[in-house]
């Protein structure tokens, strides 16, 4: 009862990346509210997948394994989660904005008349008060995310519904094992009491997963493009000091939606959550939602003409000047010295 809970997607035998990042959060917001975490994992032939998710400080782990429940379909896995939580009553659920997390999430909350906030950057334990009603409520969930085409930061607050909902994209937070031999209780349910047969009619026939044509998310080094890169053209010479940084290249929004590279190098809040040791932001003005996806590089420098940019703000460093004037001679001089 008022547990936070992480519902764990699985790759086959994998729990996916972004539920341990769920997991280290999750941790830290039971903490706070004294409270146990519970993580769901639904799949088939699992094995011991809860050796996967313990260290990360599970104290309980719901396990679901039977044929038909992957890969991923709606239907068995939202009859799990509504079911369980109508057992369980949980005070907080979180998952992944994934393709998965953003087809189940709604269905979940919508069967539980709970809300769900999608896309949160940030999640903290804080009080509110209803200006209106005087009432204060404690310890709620603050979802927080952009807003407004990122134009401002929202915090919103779920008050009377459980449980809460949020999910949260890979990279946003980070995963950290809390002990190898943490010790949770490891509860493997019967599924056929929680899905009804007629929920397996949709059956995958076939399941195609294309692999990554980069390593943007794991780069220790992000060279990364804005509007102010002018063109595609531009963009070859972000590949080329990227090539000598042995580093990814990536993009803003603008430079996206204007054709300078391909969407799945889009940083920021509708795009790629980074974490390199150092990002270099060319020609990136610094909108709230770019920033969003950036701004816990370790060392962020800011190659811009307008020294007035919003990313200047965050910048460790800033080089005043035109991209077309900087960068070649960031190549010129890092081709003479890895010589």
């Amino acid at each position: 009862m008022n547990n936070v809970f992480v519902y764990c997607e699985m790759d086959g035998r994998h729990v996916a990346d972004v539920s341990l990042e769920l997991l280290t959060k999750g941790r830290k917001l039971a903490n706070e509210l004294g409270c146990q975490l519970e993580a769901i994992c639904a799949g088939t032939d699992m094995g011991d997948v809860e050796k996967q998710v313990l260290p990360f400080g599970v104290d309980r782990v719901h396990v679901f394994d039977a044929q038909g429940l992957f890969p991923y379909t709606s239907l068995p896995h939202t009859s799990i989660l509504v079911n369980l939580f109508k057992e369980e009553k949980p005070q907080i659920c979180l998952m992944g904005a994934t393709v998965i997390g953003r087809d189940l999430g709604p269905r979940v909350s919508s069967a539980l008349t709970s809300g769900l906030t999608a896309d949160c950057t940030q999640l903290e334990i804080g009080d509110h008060e209803d200006k209106k009603s005087g009432t204060v409520y404690k310890n709620l969930l603050y979802q927080i995310r952009p807003a407004f085409g990122g134009n401002i930061v929202a915090t919103i607050v779920n008050p009377e519904h459980r449980p809460q909902m949020a999910t949260v994209r890979e990279g946003v937070m980070k995963k950290e094992i809390l002990d190898e031999n943490y010790q949770g209780e490891v509860i493997r349910h019967d599924v056929a009491k929680y899905v009804p047969e007629t929920d397996y009619v949709v059956k995958v026939i076939d399941r195609h997963v294309e692999k990554a044509k980069h390593n943007l998310k794991g780069s220790p080094i992000v060279v990364a493009g804005g509007y102010g890169m002018g063109s595609k053209e531009g963009f070859d010479m972000l590949f080329e000091l990227a090539k000598e940084l042995h580093a990814e290249v990536g993009g803003s929004r603008a430079a996206v939606d204007a054709g300078f590279c391909d969407h799945d190098r889009q940083i920021g809040q509708t795009g790629v959550t980074v974490h390199p040791k150092l990002y270099i932001a060319c020609g990136i003005s610094g909108q709230i939602q770019h920033i969003a996806g950036m701004q816990d590089a370790g060392i962020i420098i800011s190659i811009n003409n307008d020294p007035n940019a919003p990313i200047n703000t965050i910048a460790d460093y800033v080089i005043n000047g035109t991209v077309e004037e900087v960068i070649p001679k960031m190549i010129k001089y890092y081709k003479k010295n890895s010589k």
